[in-house]
């Protein structure tokens, strides 16, 4: 019981963890940009783990198309690529 009670909470810290993401990419600083990617990535992996506890297939659905963007973002921001998203 002490288990579904800490993925129960997960979600709280996978929030968090969204919104310091969030804030993290959209600063004007490179190397806080770049964190902000990473940042998001856990993020994902939280989700994905509460997803798997409360059987929200498409929210796991949605986590790994978010990390696919992150992923693009992050190699993005490394290369310098201002091109078009």
């Amino acid at each position: 019981m002490l288990t579904m009670e800490i993925l129960n909470l997960l979600q709280w810290p996978a929030m968090a963890v969204t919104v310091t993401a969030a804030w993290l990419v959209g600063s004007n600083s490179k190397r806080k940009r770049h964190w902000g990617f990473w940042v998001y990535l856990l993020s994902n992996l939280l989700w994905v783990a509460w997803g798997w506890h409360a059987q929200a297939y498409a929210l796991i659905a949605l986590q790994f198309c978010l990390a696919a963007m992150n992923i693009r973002g992050a190699r993005k921001t490394d290369t310098g690529d201002k091109g078009a998203l």
